[in-house]
């Protein structure tokens, strides 16, 4: 998963250089690399919390 969340982002980033140089649509190439860049920081903070004690029912 480390891998991937590596990768994604460093390849949509090359796909927006290639936007900037007008070799691909911008519109198509700056969502994916704002999608990808948020599901990067969303993961990497994404841990498992400590969420208090739950309260003992009967």
């Amino acid at each position: 998963m480390k891998v991937i969340l590596f990768i994604l982002p460093v390849f949509a980033f090359i796909l927006n250089i290639f936007g900037l140089m007008r070799m691909i649509p911008i519109y198509f190439t700056v969502p994916l690399l704002f999608v990808t860049i948020y599901m990067t920081v969303y993961f990497w903070r994404d841990k498992k919390q400590f969420k208090g004690f739950q309260k003992a029912t009967r």
